[in-house]
């Protein structure tokens, strides 16, 4: 029996939800914040629901309230109507389980209350399961040694002897594919089939069929009966990277797999059961995409029993030493042409740079050293590391900071240029200095971020960085 403790100024839902969730589920209902406190101390429920409708209490208090009960080790499910929408969405970032409408569907309200459980078991799991010893700077075949790659090796090894899927999250280029290789290789299915697809580059018209596989005749042009992916991968792991760019048709069908463990072939009425483990990963943000209705929230649960997420290079620059005498080593190997070492100054050049390829840019750069070097040592100069560090995330617009040296004060461009700078500043001191989360509340790449915030720091720029952000009186 799920226990649910149920935050709410509304009594009436004690009895209602009582009859409507069943035998299986045991709720009770405390309408203060000190009451709700008693009743996780007394280990009374495993599960939260918060209900955001406040008439007593304003939204800020009730929104602060919720704040603090999901900070407990309970799941907490947040239920709010659609003026609450954004504050449950924000709440749902900061650690809530998931939300649901107000009034809910009892349906989907089971669901959420069922899966926070569970994952809340899973979890409890995870911490009482003692941690393998290997080497500190690499796990499989993941390296790194800084603190953000050992909380991750830390995660793969708890995880390797659990049957749960995973959701791998992080910027492109940070080795998605090698945590989930890494998870296989560890647990008991390594030596059966990896099988990696990507989701985004298979056209929507043949994802089904790539998936499930199809029958000889099941739509034009197949000349015969082929297996798809869920049974190429057999007993071992099929990972599913660019979860985020399914279509929503295919999300439904995705989630039926997961939740009955089997699926047909495109043609056929034979069910073939689903004896592969799922690990999904994304680039992008899939709380957002639910959000805006382009991801479904069901499916989101199901994938996200646990998250291990990817760091990005620029948030270990202690690795960047380890990778790239790793990639020295191999590709010199590979190119067979002897190297020797890197110049400290190449090695300044590499922990410099702002990397937004990540890992993939940083093995990209050093086999075009490799290949360059005139010697067998890599010189700062042979590195060819991109000066310009064009943002994709500002394509079409007028990159003023390139020209900031000529622009001309008072002009239109110059002006732009400084409220960017402006707002780059603002945007970091906002996020207590993590300039990754800036970023991503820019919309913008961390490149792009740290040449504003380069240009701040000259002493020409001193005086803008310090004016108020208001608008220009322009109009635009």
């Amino acid at each position: 029996m799920t226990r649910v403790g149920i935050y709410s100024e509304d009594r009436a839902l004690e009895p209602l939800l009582a009859s409507a969730l069943g035998k299986d589920f045991a709720v009770r209902l405390e309408s203060d914040q000190k009451g709700m406190e008693a009743l996780i101390a007394a280990e009374s429920c495993d599960v939260l629901l918060l209900d955001l409708y406040c008439h007593q209490d304003s939204l800020h208090t009730r929104i602060e309230c919720a704040r603090m009960l999901i900070a407990s080790d309970l799941p907490a499910v947040l239920m709010a109507d659609d003026n609450q929408r954004p504050a449950a969405l924000e709440l749902v970032r900061f650690g809530a389980f998931g939300s649901t409408r107000r009034p809910p569907s009892i349906r989907d309200l089971k669901t959420l209350l069922l899966r926070a459980s569970e994952t809340a078991i899973l979890r409890q799991r995870l911490a009482a399961t003692p941690p393998r010893v290997e080497e500190p700077d690499r796990c499989d075949c993941i390296i790194g040694s800084s603190p953000a790659m050992r909380r991750v090796y830390q995660l793969i090894r708890k995880v390797t002897s659990l049957n749960a899927s995973i959701l791998v999250t992080g910027e492109s280029g940070t080795g998605k594919e090698l945590i989930a290789r890494a998870i296989h290789n560890l647990g008991s299915r390594a030596g059966k089939p990896f099988v990696a697809v990507s989701c985004g580059a298979i056209p929507e018209t043949l994802i089904e069929a790539e998936l499930f596989g199809h029958e000889k005749g099941a739509y034009t042009g197949t000349a015969g009966a082929r297996e798809g992916y869920f049974e190429q991968a057999e007993d071992g792991t099929l990972f599913l990277d660019e979860i985020g760019d399914l279509s929503l048709p295919t999300q439904v069908k995705l989630l039926r797999v997961l939740q009955q463990m089997e699926f047909c072939r495109l043609g056929s009425t034979r069910l073939v059961p689903l004896r592969a483990r799922l690990i999904f990963a994304t680039h992008r943000d899939l709380t957002k995409l639910v959000a805006e209705g382009k991801f479904r929230q069901d499916l989101y649960y199901r994938i996200n029993v646990l998250c291990i997420e990817a760091p990005a290079l620029q948030e270990r620059p202690e690795d960047i030493p380890i990778l790239a005498n790793h990639f020295l080593r191999h590709y010199a190997s590979a190119f067979d042409k002897p190297m020797d070492d890197m110049e400290p100054e190449a090695l300044d050049a590499l922990q410099s740079y702002a990397w937004p390829g990540n890992v993939r840019e940083l093995e990209n750069v050093m086999q075009r050293a490799i290949i360059l070097a005139p010697g067998r040592v890599i010189r700062a100069e042979d590195l060819s590391l991109s000066i310009e560090e064009r943002d994709e995330d500002t394509t079409g617009l007028v990159d003023v900071v390139n020209i900031a040296d000529y622009l001309p004060e008072g002009s239109f461009e110059r002006q732009i240029r400084d409220y960017k700078i402006r707002l780059a500043v603002a945007a970091v001191r906002e996020a207590n200095g993590n300039k990754t989360v800036a970023a991503r509340n820019l919309s913008i790449s961390r490149a792009y971020l740290h040449r504003l915030l380069r240009l701040a720091e000259t002493a020409s720029d001193a005086a803008v960085v310090e004016q108020p952000l208001r608008h220009s009186g322009t109009g635009y």
